[in-house]
């Protein structure tokens, strides 16, 4: 009968390898966490004088080059000047050429967010009135593309070698310690180390290219590694390999030194390689957690142990499943249902802290209900919450079997000892013999390969050891394409960040079309004061936006829209072409979010930068700033 389930097993296991390669080539370039949430000049906008410079405002702080935002006129010449800088809280400049004439421009960027994603886009604005050609963005882009591809392949294996390195060593040393000994749960277990290995230094050397030009000959620029190795992805990924290599101790005690020892001193070095495992496990975790999505956004500092534990519990449950699945179809070395009984208990446990922490994950990076149906992010989660809760209910058929499960083999190794004393009572009198000892000795190999051929047969025909096969291996599978999904899901942009860049992109166009209709004007300016809660929009309207006396209004709002309590704004307009300013103006309090000024005076027409400071708590606050045409 198991000798009819080794072509099914293939087949499935081709299956979800296919399945796994699907879900990552459509996964097409990396979103990130960072969003673009606002620019001046706008998206499709035709200006009637040519900027001095082009701002873009993000959801998050970004990682900048000199190459990350390019202004290219309707030939595709560049025209922006010296290296993009910052402009204040979340906004990015870059200085353009004066006198820029009539014509449709292209701005580019190509940014990285603060959780090592690369962030890349492009728009259109005009100056006087829109030409008949523009600039066709293509090419290799960063995210995307065979580097893309490679990236995202390196990361599934990261992750699936990190699964099966935790797991399997946990799986041996806490519950089957008989497996230190049997060959292929060392091969396993080695082969987890290698892969995450192999993953990390390939992750390390695509990094540069992934984040910038996208171009497979990028990929070993010797250049680009430097600059990647200062980077908190390359740092990370450097730790990952440092502690690679205390791993690799750590796998060579246990599988060496460790079933040669006697009972007395095995307990002692378990608890040792306990705690360092332990360790170690947590450390490459945090390799994770502390360069990615949980190291951004809200409560940063909650859910990167957060992430540390939901890593560990996937690697405690599915590695030791994959270590089980070994253990049941590859060892000759029975296992004890004692121990499939205790690896159940700790799964259980497991699964428990993968649904408190990702509860917690999904709140953080969703925000809402509606995120769940309306945003790719969480369209991927609740295909994972699907596959969890698929994988936990064959979990509970493996459960059942395994309460069923008899130990026959143990039964029959009891009897193993006396056979041994046989054989090798028959190797003593073939000894005292002198010639038949060779004999004697080839006699005695062959019984025991006979015992050893008919004790795998008598434990394959146990009906429960075999269902539990069956259900192990079905999890397996599931898990498999899991992964798979969960890959995908650290690469894409998370709802709440693409809720808020969708509400405040609709926000900045209700403004621009209220501006155009009724001759007012309204500023949009996303902010970050660096405090837990720090976030928000800041608008400013003045009416009738003309020279002489306006009505200034400030509206502070939280990225999901609602009015943000804050306990000061402040105001200052500068025309620096006249070096006039700034003219400071402090609103009055109008009520939860809302300031107002009378009779602000604008003296002369111009391009004037309106600056608005935002103070979030006592020592939080940030200035951002927007230029505009009043007058």
């Amino acid at each position: 009968m198991t000798q009819t389930i080794a072509p099914r097993v293939r087949t499935l296991v081709l299956l979800l390898l296919a399945a796994c390669g699907l879900l990552l080539t459509t996964a097409g370039p990396a979103s990130a966490h960072a969003a673009l949430t606002g620019s001046d000049p706008q998206q499709g906008v035709v200006v009637d004088k040519a900027p001095d410079q082009v701002s873009l405002t993000f959801s998050e702080k970004v990682a900048l080059s000199n190459d990350s935002l390019r202004v290219l006129d309707p030939k595709g010449k560049a025209v922006q000047q010296g290296k993009p800088f910052e402009v204040g809280g979340t906004t990015y400049g870059v200085k353009v050429h004066s006198g820029l004439p009539d014509g449709t421009y292209t701005v580019t960027y190509q940014v990285v967010s603060a959780d090592s994603h690369p962030v890349a886009g492009a728009y259109t604005f005009s100056v006087g009135a829109p030409s008949t050609t523009s600039v066709s963005v293509s090419g290799d882009t960063a995210g995307g593309g065979v580097v893309g591809w490679l990236y995202g392949f390196g990361r599934y294996m990261s992750y699936a070698g990190f699964i099966v390195l935790v797991g399997g060593a946990a799986f041996v040393l806490g519950f089957w310690q008989r497996g230190a000994g049997v060959k292929p749960m060392q091969r396993l277990v080695v082969g987890g180390w290698l892969t995450l290995t192999s993953a990390t230094l390939l992750l390390l050397l695509l990094r540069g290219s992934y984040t910038g030009s996208g171009k497979v000959g990028d990929i070993f620029d010797l250049d680009l590694l430097g600059n990647v190795l200062q980077t908190k992805a390359g740092a990370a990924l450097v730790s990952r390999l440092l502690l690679l290599a205390a791993a690799a101790l750590f796998i060579s005690v246990l599988f060496g030194a460790y079933d040669k020892r006697e009972d007395e001193e095995k307990r002692d070095l378990t608890f040792g390689l306990a705690i360092g495992g332990t360790v170690v496990a947590a450390g490459l975790a945090a390799s994770w957690a502390m360069a990615e999505h949980a190291s951004v956004g809200l409560q940063a500092a909650i859910a990167m142990p957060v992430d540390v534990v939901h890593l560990l519990a996937v690697a405690t449950w599915l590695g030791g499943l994959t270590a089980l699945l070994v253990a049941l179809y590859r060892s000759d070395a029975p296992i004890e249902s004692a121990a499939v009984r205790r690896f159940s208990q700790v799964a259980f446990g497991s699964v428990a802290a993968l649904v408190a922490t990702g509860v917690y994950q999904s709140w953080r990076q969703l925000g809402s209900w509606s995120a769940f149906t309306e945003t790719r992010y969480g369209q991927l989660l609740l295909v994972k919450i699907g596959l969890v809760a698929l994988l936990v209910g064959v979990a509970f058929v493996s459960r059942r079997w395994t309460a069923q499960l008899a130990d026959t083999v143990v039964r029959q190794n009891k009897r193993a000892p006396q056979k041994e004393r046989v054989a090798a009572s028959a190797s003593g009198s073939g000894k005292s013999k002198g010639g038949g000892s060779k004999r004697a000795a080839q006699l005695a190999r062959q019984q025991a390969a006979m015992d050893t051929a008919r004790q795998k047969r008598t434990r394959d025909a146990d009906p429960n050891r075999f269902g539990l096969r069956r259900s192990v291996l079905a999890e397996a599978g599931v898990a498999v394409v899991l992964l798979a999904v969960t890959t995908v899901l650290t690469q894409t942009e998370p709802g709440r960040t693409e809720e808020d860049a969708k509400a405040a992109k609709a926000a900045s166009s209700s403004s621009s079309s209220s501006s155009d209709s009724s001759g007012a004007l309204t500023l949009d300016m996303s902010f970050d004061t660096g405090g837990t809660d720090g976030k928000g929009v800041v608008t400013v309207d003045f009416d009738p936006a003309r020279v002489g006396g306006n009505e200034m209004h400030v509206y502070v709002q939280r990225p999901n829209g609602r009015a943000f309590d804050i306990p000061e704004v402040k105001v200052a307009l500068t025309l620096e072409a006249k070096k006039i300013g700034p003219l400071a103006i402090t609103p009055d309090r109008i009520a939860t979010g809302h300031w107002s000024a009378s009779n602000v005076q604008i003296p002369m027409a111009g391009d004037w930068k309106v600056a608005v400071t935002v103070r979030t708590s006592d020592i939080d606050q940030t200035t951002v700033s927007k230029n505009a045409q009043i007058g």
